[in-house]
Protein backbone atom coordinates (compact mmCIF):
# COMPACT_ATOMS: atom_id res chain seq x y z
CA UNK A 1 0.00 0.00 0.00
CA UNK A 2 1.67 3.49 -1.09
CA UNK A 3 2.40 6.50 1.42
CA UNK A 4 -0.51 8.82 0.87
CA UNK A 5 -0.06 10.64 3.84
CA UNK A 6 2.78 12.39 5.58
CA UNK A 7 3.98 15.14 7.31
CA UNK A 8 7.18 17.63 7.05
CA UNK A 9 7.50 20.24 9.76
CA UNK A 10 10.90 22.28 10.59
CA UNK A 11 12.60 21.63 14.27
CA UNK A 12 14.60 24.93 14.44
CA UNK A 13 14.86 27.50 11.83
CA UNK A 14 17.88 30.13 11.12
CA UNK A 15 16.54 33.56 11.16
CA UNK A 16 17.15 36.84 9.33
CA UNK A 17 15.82 40.56 10.13
CA UNK A 18 15.09 43.39 7.48
CA UNK A 19 13.72 46.47 7.72
CA UNK A 20 14.34 49.92 6.13
CA UNK A 21 15.99 53.05 8.04
CA UNK A 22 15.16 55.41 5.47
CA UNK A 23 13.57 57.65 7.93
CA UNK A 24 16.81 57.86 9.93
CA UNK A 25 19.62 58.55 7.16
CA UNK A 26 20.76 62.38 6.17
CA UNK A 27 22.58 63.64 3.61
CA UNK A 28 25.18 64.46 6.40
CA UNK A 29 25.64 60.85 7.21
CA UNK A 30 25.94 59.35 3.85
CA UNK A 31 28.13 62.51 2.78
CA UNK A 32 30.44 61.27 6.00
CA UNK A 33 30.52 57.62 5.46
CA UNK A 34 31.45 58.59 1.56
CA UNK A 35 34.26 60.47 2.81
CA UNK A 36 35.91 58.00 4.94
CA UNK A 37 39.59 56.49 4.15
CA UNK A 38 38.87 53.25 2.01
CA UNK A 39 41.96 50.69 1.78
CA UNK A 40 41.97 47.52 -0.22
CA UNK A 41 40.37 44.37 1.45
CA UNK A 42 40.70 41.03 -0.26
CA UNK A 43 38.25 41.73 -2.93
CA UNK A 44 36.61 45.05 -2.85
CA UNK A 45 37.71 48.10 -0.21
CA UNK A 46 36.90 48.29 3.57
CA UNK A 47 37.08 51.84 5.61
CA UNK A 48 40.80 52.07 7.51
CA UNK A 49 38.42 53.17 10.55
CA UNK A 50 36.81 49.62 12.07
CA UNK A 51 34.59 51.86 14.55
CA UNK A 52 32.70 54.10 12.93
CA UNK A 53 29.59 54.16 14.84
CA UNK A 54 32.23 55.59 17.56
CA UNK A 55 32.95 58.60 15.64
CA UNK A 56 30.06 61.61 16.51
CA UNK A 57 28.58 61.93 13.32
CA UNK A 58 27.23 58.29 13.46
CA UNK A 59 25.30 59.13 16.61
CA UNK A 60 21.78 59.17 14.76
CA UNK A 61 22.89 55.93 12.84
CA UNK A 62 24.34 54.23 15.96
CA UNK A 63 21.11 54.88 17.78
CA UNK A 64 18.83 53.50 15.26
CA UNK A 65 20.77 50.33 14.87
CA UNK A 66 20.76 49.96 18.54
CA UNK A 67 16.67 50.17 18.37
CA UNK A 68 16.71 47.41 16.01
CA UNK A 69 19.22 45.23 17.59
CA UNK A 70 17.30 45.93 20.92
CA UNK A 71 14.02 44.08 18.60
CA UNK A 72 15.84 41.09 17.66
CA UNK A 73 17.08 40.26 20.70
CA UNK A 74 13.71 40.70 22.74
CA UNK A 75 11.53 39.03 20.02
CA UNK A 76 13.69 37.27 17.91
CA UNK A 77 16.00 35.76 20.87
CA UNK A 78 13.28 36.22 23.23
CA UNK A 79 15.91 36.84 25.80
CA UNK A 80 16.48 40.01 28.53
CA UNK A 81 19.93 40.61 27.14
CA UNK A 82 21.21 43.69 25.47
CA UNK A 83 23.02 43.36 22.17
CA UNK A 84 25.57 45.93 21.42
CA UNK A 85 27.78 46.67 18.28
CA UNK A 86 31.21 45.66 18.78
CA UNK A 87 33.22 46.82 15.59
CA UNK A 88 31.75 48.68 12.54
CA UNK A 89 33.02 49.40 9.21
CA UNK A 90 32.28 50.58 5.91
CA UNK A 91 32.18 48.81 2.35
CA UNK A 92 32.68 49.57 -1.30
CA UNK A 93 32.58 47.43 -4.20
CA UNK A 94 33.54 49.17 -7.40
CA UNK A 95 31.86 47.85 -10.94
CA UNK A 96 32.73 44.35 -11.00
CA UNK A 97 33.76 43.74 -7.64
CA UNK A 98 31.42 41.82 -5.39
CA UNK A 99 32.63 40.17 -1.82
CA UNK A 100 34.26 36.57 -1.26
CA UNK A 101 32.35 33.92 1.22
CA UNK A 102 32.73 34.71 4.87
CA UNK A 103 31.55 34.68 8.47
CA UNK A 104 32.52 36.46 11.18
CA UNK A 105 34.09 35.22 14.33
CA UNK A 106 33.49 36.53 18.16
CA UNK A 107 30.44 37.88 17.00
CA UNK A 108 26.83 36.84 17.82
CA UNK A 109 24.71 38.87 15.17
CA UNK A 110 26.24 40.56 11.98
CA UNK A 111 24.36 43.51 10.19
CA UNK A 112 24.50 45.56 6.93
CA UNK A 113 23.40 48.50 6.75
CA UNK A 114 22.49 50.23 2.75
CA UNK A 115 22.92 53.35 4.04
CA UNK A 116 23.48 54.69 0.13
CA UNK A 117 21.07 54.37 -2.91
CA UNK A 118 21.96 51.19 -4.03
CA UNK A 119 22.87 51.18 -8.20
CA UNK A 120 20.86 48.33 -10.91
CA UNK A 121 20.97 46.12 -11.10
CA UNK A 122 21.13 45.31 -7.41
CA UNK A 123 23.76 42.79 -6.29
CA UNK A 124 22.39 39.79 -3.94
CA UNK A 125 23.54 38.65 -0.45
CA UNK A 126 24.08 34.70 -0.74
CA UNK A 127 24.15 32.44 2.34
CA UNK A 128 25.22 29.36 2.26
CA UNK A 129 23.56 27.14 4.68
CA UNK A 130 27.21 24.67 5.85
CA UNK A 131 29.56 26.26 7.64
CA UNK A 132 32.08 23.58 7.40
CA UNK A 133 33.74 21.14 4.30
CA UNK A 134 31.05 18.90 3.12
CA UNK A 135 32.51 15.71 2.31
CA UNK A 136 29.16 15.06 0.27
CA UNK A 137 27.53 17.05 -1.93
CA UNK A 138 23.99 16.34 -2.30
CA UNK A 139 22.22 19.02 -3.95
CA UNK A 140 18.48 18.81 -4.47
CA UNK A 141 17.12 18.95 -8.32
CA UNK A 142 16.29 22.42 -8.70
CA UNK A 143 12.62 21.89 -9.53
CA UNK A 144 12.33 20.38 -6.23
CA UNK A 145 14.16 23.24 -3.80
CA UNK A 146 12.42 24.33 -0.76
CA UNK A 147 13.97 25.64 2.97
CA UNK A 148 14.81 22.13 4.04
CA UNK A 149 17.40 20.76 1.60
CA UNK A 150 18.50 23.80 -0.67
CA UNK A 151 22.20 24.74 -0.03
CA UNK A 152 21.74 28.85 -0.46
CA UNK A 153 19.29 31.16 0.03
CA UNK A 154 19.85 34.56 -1.89
CA UNK A 155 18.27 37.99 -0.14
CA UNK A 156 18.09 41.03 -2.24
CA UNK A 157 18.72 44.42 -0.05
CA UNK A 158 16.95 47.26 -1.52
CA UNK A 159 18.73 50.94 -0.51
CA UNK A 160 18.30 52.10 3.04
CA UNK A 161 17.38 48.37 4.18
CA UNK A 162 19.03 47.07 7.76
CA UNK A 163 19.73 43.37 7.41
CA UNK A 164 20.48 41.30 10.62
CA UNK A 165 21.88 37.78 11.14
CA UNK A 166 23.87 34.89 12.65
CA UNK A 167 27.58 35.58 12.44
CA UNK A 168 28.09 32.10 11.77
CA UNK A 169 26.34 31.86 8.37
CA UNK A 170 28.92 31.96 5.61
CA UNK A 171 28.19 35.29 3.16
CA UNK A 172 28.84 36.16 0.23
CA UNK A 173 27.79 39.44 -2.05
CA UNK A 174 27.54 39.11 -5.94
CA UNK A 175 29.86 41.36 -8.24
CA UNK A 176 28.60 44.80 -8.60
CA UNK A 177 27.21 45.00 -12.51
CA UNK A 178 26.60 48.10 -12.10
CA UNK A 179 28.67 51.67 -13.38
CA UNK A 180 28.68 52.72 -9.91
CA UNK A 181 29.93 51.96 -6.61
CA UNK A 182 28.12 49.90 -4.18
CA UNK A 183 28.22 51.08 -1.00
CA UNK A 184 27.34 49.69 2.77
CA UNK A 185 28.19 49.46 6.56
CA UNK A 186 28.85 46.41 8.22
CA UNK A 187 28.75 45.56 12.08
CA UNK A 188 29.26 42.67 14.65
CA UNK A 189 27.88 41.93 17.69
CA UNK A 190 28.01 40.81 21.24
CA UNK A 191 26.11 40.12 24.17
CA UNK A 192 25.87 41.96 27.41
CA UNK A 193 24.58 40.84 31.09
CA UNK A 194 24.24 37.46 33.06
CA UNK A 195 24.71 33.79 30.82
CA UNK A 196 24.02 30.77 32.58
CA UNK A 197 23.23 30.01 36.36
CA UNK A 198 25.39 31.01 39.43
CA UNK A 199 24.04 27.40 41.26
CA UNK A 200 24.77 24.88 38.03
CA UNK A 201 28.37 26.72 38.14
CA UNK A 202 27.54 27.73 34.63
CA UNK A 203 27.67 31.97 35.26
CA UNK A 204 29.31 34.25 33.04
CA UNK A 205 28.92 37.59 33.61
CA UNK A 206 29.85 40.08 30.44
Amino acid sequence: MAIEKYDVQALFATPYFKTNLKHAITEEHVKFVRGLKMIKNRDNLISENLYIFEEPEMAGIKAVIQEALDIYSSQVMGVEHKLYVTQSWALSNPPGVGMHSHSHSNSLISGSFYYDELPQPLSRVIFDKHTSYQQLEINPLRERQNLFNTPINVLTPESNDLILFPSYLNHQIEANMAQTERRAIAFNCFIKGQLGNYRDVSELML
